[in-house]
C-alpha cells in the first residue's frame, strides 16, 4: 500500500477535478482507478490532519484537535495495527505527529518524500530484504504549502489564472496563485516518480495506491475554515484487479477512514478501537454508499496569528452544510490574514471597491450559524440561516453534530480554550510561570 498526500492543496484546483492545475500524473491515474468526489478530513490544518488519518479518530477523541499538536500517550496509530499483520509500516516526508511512540514507522522525517528511500524500499521488497514483508509506505509531500517556490509558474500567466468568486482579484493575488498551480503540477510530478518506481521494480500490479490533496490552500476560505474549500480533498485510488479503472464515486468519505481501509484490505482487525470504518466496499464497487455525514473542527487558539478563541464546528450531509461559530463575536484571525495577498484585498477594499470590501469582511466577521445548500452552492456563497425553511435543517444538523461533540467529549468553546495544553510537547504557552 502506498498513501501520498499533498500539502494545502484545495482538491478543485487538481485537473482531474476540474481545475487549472496541470496534473498528468494525478490524472492518468484517475483513469486507472477510483475518484473520490466526497472525501473529506475533520481538521482544515496540517497536523491534527495527518493525526486524524494514522489513527482512525477524529481530532479531540486522539488529544490532536489544535495545530503542532500531538495524540494522547495510550492512542494506537496505523503501525499497531498494520505490525501485527507482517507489515513494514514506513513514512517519508513531511510528519507534523507526536509524540513518537504513538507513530514508531520504521523511517520517518524530511521535508519531501526521499526517492532514494522510496526506490530502496521496492527493492528490497522485491528482493527479499527485511523479511520479505509487505510494506504500507506514506509519502508526505510539503508541496504546494507556502512559500510557493517550486515547479514553473510561467505555464500559469498570472493574467490567464482563474481565480474562484470568493477570492478578491488583485495582482499580487493572481501572482500567487500562479505560483501555486505550478507548485500543485510539481507535486504531481512527485507523483509520477513514485508511480514510476513501483513500475521500474514491477510493484504496480499489485499495490494499492491512493493519493490526497489534504485540506484546502492558504487562500481565504480554504484552509483554517470548515467549508469544503478546508474540509474536503481529493482521494483517488488505484488497485489493479480489485479497484475499476475510470471508476466515480460519490460516496462520502473521511480520512478517518482510512487506517481501518488499510487494515481491512491487509485482512486484519484493529487492535484498539477507531471512529472510522472501511471503505474497502466502496473501493470493491460492492456500495456506492459509506456515511451519511461528516464532521469537522476547527481551533485558531494557538495557531500562528490565529484569534484567540474562534471555536469552528461544522456537519455536512449530502446536500446541506451547518457551520456553527461558536465564539463568533471575535474577529476571526490566522496566517493567512497577515500574508501580501490578503493585505492586497484589505487595501483594494479600503479603496472603495465593493466586493472587496464584502469578501475582506466575511472572512474576519462570520454568523452565529451558517447553513448551505450544496447542490444550488457549492462553493458556500449564499448562507441560508434565517431565510423561510431553514429551521428544519438547521435542528436537524445540529442535533447530529451535538451528538457527535458529546460523543467525542468535545465541550465547545471550553475544549477550544485547552487547544494549547495539546501542543507541543506539553507545557502550557503564553502562561507565566509561577513563582
Amino acid at each position: 500500500m502506498v498513501f501520498i498526500i499533498a500539502d494545502d492543496c484545495t482538491f478543485r484546483d487538481i485537473g482531474c477535478y476540474g481545475g487549472q492545475a496541470k496534473t498528468p500524473h494525478i490524472d492518468r491515474l484517475a483513469t486507472e482507478g477510483m475518484r473520490f468526489t466526497r472525501c473529506f478530513q475533520a481538521a482544515p490544518m496540517c497536523s491534527p490532519t495527518r493525526h486524524n488519518i494514522y489513527t482512525g479518530l477524529y481530532p479531540v477523541k486522539s488529544g490532536a484537535w489544535p495545530n503542532h499538536t500531538r495524540t494522547y500517550p495510550h492512542v494506537k496509530s496505523i503501525v499497531h495495527h498494520l505490525q501485527p499483520l507482517g507489515y513494514r509500516v514506513t513514512q517519508t516526508g513531511k510528519t507534523h505527529i507526536n509524540p513518537r511512540t504513538v507513530f514508531p514507522f520504521e523511517n520517518m522525517g524530511g521535508k519531501n518524500p526521499d526517492m532514494k528511500y522510496i526506490d530502496r524500499l521496492f527493492a528490497e521488497t522485491v528482493n527479499g530484504g527485511k523479511d520479505g514483508k509487505p510494506f504500507c509506505l506514506f509519502a508526505c509531500s510539503n508541496e504546494p504549502h507556502t512559500p510557493w517556490d517550486k515547479g514553473d509558474a510561467s505555464a500559469y500567466p498570472p493574467a490567464k489564472v482563474k481565480l474562484p468568486p470568493y477570492i478578491v482579484d488583485t495582482p499580487r493575488v493572481r501572482e500567487d496563485f500562479s505560483k501555486y498551480l505550478a507548485e500543485i503540477t510539481y507535486f504531481d510530478s512527485q507523483v509520477g516518480e513514485i508511480l514510476a518506481l513501483l513500475e521500474k521494480h514491477q510493484l504496480a500490479d499489485n499495490t494499492l495506491v491512493m493519493v490526497v490533496s489534504e485540506q484546502g490552500s492558504a487562500f481565504p476560505f480554504a484552509k483554517w475554515t470548515c467549508y469544503d474549500h478546508g474540509l474536503q480533498s481529493a482521494m483517488i485510488v488505484r488497485w489493479p484487479g480489485k479497484v475499476k479503472a475510470g471508476s466515480v464515486t460519490d460516496a462520502m468519505v473521511e480520512y478517518v477512514d482510512v487506517t481501518p481501509t488499510f487494515v481491512d484490505v491487509a485482512s486484519g482487525q484493529p487492535v484498539a478501537p477507531m471512529d472510522g470504518r472501511s471503505f474497502l466496499p466502496v473501493l470493491e464497487g460492492r456500495t456506492q454508499k459509506h456515511k451519511e455525514q461528516v464532521f469537522g473542527i476547527m481551533t485558531t487558539r494557538g495557531i500562528i496569528n490565529g484569534t484567540d478563541a474562534y471555536a469552528i464546528r461544522s456537519v455536512r450531509e449530502e446536500r446541506y452544510k451547518l457551520i456553527v461559530n461558536l465564539n463568533h463575536e471575535s474577529k476571526f484571525t490566522n496566517a493567512c490574514t497577515k500574508m501580501p495577498l490578503f493585505l492586497s484585498m484589505v487595501e483594494k477594499a479600503k479603496a472603495g471597491d465593493a466586493t472587496a470590501r464584502r469578501l475582506v469582511d466575511a472572512y474576519h466577521h462570520r454568523p452565529a450559524v451558517e447553513l448551505y445548500d450544496l447542490k444550488t452552492d457549492p462553493l458556500e456563497m449564499t448562507n441560508l440561516a434565517g431565510r423561510p425553511g431553514s429551521e428544519a435543517h438547521i435542528k436537524r444538523l445540529r442535533s447530529k453534530l451535538e451528538a457527535w461533540m458529546k460523543e467525542q467529549g468535545d465541550k465547545g468553546v471550553e475544549t477550544e480554550l485547552k487547544a494549547r495544553e495539546r501542543q507541543g510537547g506539553g507545557r502550557k504557552k503564553n502562561n507565566p510561570k509561577k513563582k
